[in-house]
């Protein structure tokens, strides 16, 4: 099973449908990340909007989770991009008002390269484990002039491993990777991928960076590896905005 329908076929889908949790991530020796769903699933708090202010152009939500963000920002007549590889996430992002995929942002995207603002929210930058591959990826989606706004963890750390999405009840679903970073790693990261930190900010207890594409490099190759996209079926779910030429 791919991290991709890992959190399709577990307790996630389960508590985005009721807006509750307990749910955490688990890794095998009995750590628990506790996984703030009633907060994902309510209107953007303070941090959020603070994120949603910086946001410009065509905006891509990459693990829009309920879809709160992309919502706002339609709500504003922003044109926004939910992707998740949640079937309800994408489902509630949709009667929220928002637009949505059912995709990894390791499979081929609409838009591809001309995306102004992509966002990397509630701990997604360990989307596939790898954080240094996955904003490698983000070279090829977002625009020369675009930028990445990623929330990165409150502690220094730097952590790669292997977990399950858990009810705290007895079920959990399949593994998959997952990384967590604080401020120092997430910008020695970007930097490996041609990102420069170019904001960084914190607020309510939460901590964001804005990356910008290296001005030494605008147009060169992607470093880094980029991982092939995960098996299974890509859905397309609704239309997407069309973001303005780039």
């Amino acid at each position: 099973m791919t991290a991709a329908t890992a959190w399709c076929a577990d307790p996630y889908d389960d508590a985005l449908r009721t807006g509750q949790g307990p749910l955490f991530l688990s890794r095998g020796d009995g750590w628990l990340l506790p996984l703030d769903v009633e907060r994902w699933c309510e209107a953007p708090d303070r941090a959020d909007r603070r994120v949603l202010a910086r946001c410009r152009g065509a905006v891509l939500d990459i693990g829009c989770g309920p879809g709160r963000l992309v919502a706002a920002l339609a709500a504003e007549g922003g044109r926004a991009l939910g992707i998740d590889v949640s079937p309800e996430a994408v489902e509630r992002t949709i009667r929220l008002g928002g637009s949505a995929l059912l995709r990894s942002v390791f499979e081929p995207l609409p838009a591809e390269g001309r995306w102004d603002t992509a966002l990397l929210i509630d701990g997604n930058i360990g989307i596939g484990g790898d954080p240094t591959a996955l904003l490698a990826r983000l070279r090829q989606v977002v625009a020369r002039h675009g930028v990445v706004i990623a929330e990165c963890a409150p502690v220094e750390l730097d952590e790669r491993f292997e977990v399950r999405v858990d009810d705290g009840r007895g079920w959990r679903g399949a593994p998959f990777p997952w990384a967590r970073v604080g401020a120092r790693a997430l910008a020695a990261h970007a930097a490996r991928a041609g990102w420069a930190v170019t904001g960084r900010w914190s607020l309510a207890g939460r901590h964001f960076m804005e990356l910008s594409p290296e001005s030494a490099s605008p147009s060169g190759p992607v470093p880094g590896p980029v991982p092939g996209p995960p098996s299974g079926p890509s859905v397309r779910v609704v239309a997407l905005p069309a973001p303005a030429a780039g």
